[in-house]
């Protein structure tokens, strides 16, 4: 396995590992939670994503939809009628985050089930 562990900027930050990229698009509570229902459930309402996610509150759902969106892992679209109608998917480079989350999925089951 390899990764450009050295002094890079992207984004205007500087990273030591291109790892540290990948954590910073992805990491934290709700982001792989949000791409994980996005990539198994398709395209959702806003509302659909806090019903899935109850513990997530509405500020930092959409702050962390933004962020997600910013960083082209989620696109957001909004339909002109009233009530305004906003829907959420993932884009082919958050589509190729899913082989991964559904690692972490199989992961997190088989500790389950070794430590019940």
């Amino acid at each position: 396995m390899s990764s450009s562990c050295n002094n890079l900027e992207f984004k205007n930050k500087n990273y030591t590992c291109t790892f540290e990229i990948t954590i910073d698009l992805i990491g934290g509570k709700w982001k792989p939670l949000i791409i994980w229902h996005l990539g198994t459930k398709g395209t959702l309402r806003f509302n659909e994503l806090k019903k899935l996610i109850p513990q997530i509150t509405q500020k930092m759902l959409t702050q962390q939809l933004r962020e997600l969106e910013s960083d082209n892992l989620v696109i957001r679209k909004v339909y002109p009628q009233v009530p305004p109608k906003v829907e959420y998917s993932l884009t082919d480079v958050g589509e190729s985050l899913m082989p991964i989350l559904s690692m972490m999925c199989k992961w997190g089951d088989n500790y389950y089930k070794l430590n019940l």
